[in-house]
């Protein structure tokens, strides 16, 4: 006996199609872990069952999240391809991505997924999908002008490239939608010609640890450590009191004895990230001779801090899962942060080191770098602490594609 298959109706498609757009605006607040089939059923005046009948489970809802996220990036990245070089490209890129951002405060279009929580899902579909997005991010940067980079340095560009557009959120709010296209222009001169002004030297110095070692098996520091990984890997939901005390081999009650509650330690863990960056920030300032030496070695610590044993700083992609009312003071510290850089990038640009660029544009893409960094193992194999610098900060500092006039 065969059984009849039926093919889902129009309807039943707009309803679906539906739905996703409804999960991804609360996805995208609240992470994989936070999100509820019962948030996202109430945005559409549903009852949970209702979309169930649609989606077996969140995970699987989340899935079509993201797929529809990438289905919409590689709309962006093939408006771009048909440009004549890399620079073209990317320019083509960039201004298709900064007007669908316009077009989304418009009404016009719907949210574009963020990828915060796109590991901690680890679906095998979702997971294939985003390769094949990086990948094709990856042959923007295809042409004549970058023949004689590895693969690695090709992988290291298309991460910096897209990890400053998936930051862009974070900062393009402060603009009105209709100087997005003004802001898009002014992102594609840092990302193409970078920092570093024609024939400045490329020497940051060697910093000394920037940050203590751990003391006893129980420490607060140790703890901290565990938590920023569980977070980084999982979001704040997934890293549960029990998976920071099991991987520490301590009891609930030590754990405890440290942190009041698990919000406080969120806030410990980004408070501990702000610790190390001001850190090198101020050991940078003591040994550099001018403002692009000084931004080169503060990046280059940085980064090979994200590198090096397990002690790495607490990615922002955290903030979407963290709970909404700690979220504002958080990313309140980060911006603080940018106004440090965009200062260190004015004094560049004073002394003649730094290219007059846009500086607070600038200082975001410089901190988005640096917290990308722990994501660096995964796109350009064999990377490690040593060759990071050459191999991704540079670029950044010198330009993705720099003329070649």
């Amino acid at each position: 006996m065969t059984t009849m298959v039926r093919t889902p109706t129009k309807r039943f498609e707009q309803r679906k199609s539906a739905i996703v757009g409804s999960a991804v605006e609360v996805l995208n607040r609240r992470g994989v872990r936070g999100m509820t089939l019962a948030d996202v059923a109430a945005r559409l005046d549903l009852v949970p069952t209702g979309v169930i009948y649609y989606f077996k489970n969140k995970e699987e809802l989340a899935a079509a999240c993201f797929l529809r996220g990438i289905e919409r990036y590689n709309r962006l990245i093939a408006a771009a391809e048909d440009g004549g070089d890399v620079r073209e490209r990317l320019r083509l890129f960039l201004d298709a991505y900064f007007d669908y951002r316009a077009r989304m405060l418009a009404g016009e279009v719907e949210p574009l997924t963020a990828f915060n929580d796109v590991r901690a899902l680890n679906c095998a579909p979702v997971n294939a999908a985003y390769v094949d997005m990086f990948r094709r991010i990856r042959t923007l940067f295809a042409g004549p002008e970058t023949r004689g980079l590895s693969r690695p340095a090709l992988g290291a560009r298309a991460l910096l490239l897209i990890s400053e557009v998936f930051w862009a959120p974070l900062w393009l709010h402060r603009h009105d939608p209709e100087d997005f296209g003004r802001a898009s222009r002014r992102f594609w001169s840092i990302a193409v010609d970078g920092l570093a002004a024609p024939g400045a030297s490329w020497n940051p110095v060697a910093l000394p640890a920037l940050i203590p070692k751990a003391g006893g098996e129980a420490s607060s520091e140790l703890f901290l450590r565990a938590a920023t990984q569980l977070i980084n890997d999982e979001g704040y939901v997934g890293a549960s009191v029990e998976k920071i005390s099991a991987r520490l081999n301590v009891t609930k009650g030590a754990f405890y004895h440290h942190h009041e509650t698990k919000d406080e330690l969120v806030v410990a863990c980004f408070e501990r990230t702000f610790d190390v960056m001001r850190r090198a920030i101020r050991q940078a300032e003591s040994v550099s001779g001018d403002g692009l030496q000084t931004l080169t070695t503060i990046a280059s610590a940085l980064v090979e801090y994200q590198l090096t044993g397990n002690a790495p700083l607490l990615r922002a992609s955290a903030l979407t899962s963290a709970p909404e009312a700690i979220q504002p003071q958080l990313i309140a510290r980060f911006d603080r942060i940018s106004d440090r850089f965009a200062s260190l990038i004015s004094d560049g640009v004073a002394d003649g080191s730094v290219r007059p660029v846009d500086v607070n544009i600038g200082a975001q893409m410089l901190t988005a770098m640096i917290n990308a960094a722990a994501e660096l193992h995964h796109w350009t194999p064999g990377v490690t602490p040593q060759t990071a610098a050459a191999l991704y900060v540079r670029p950044f500092f010198e330009g993705l594609a720099p003329n070649q006039a």
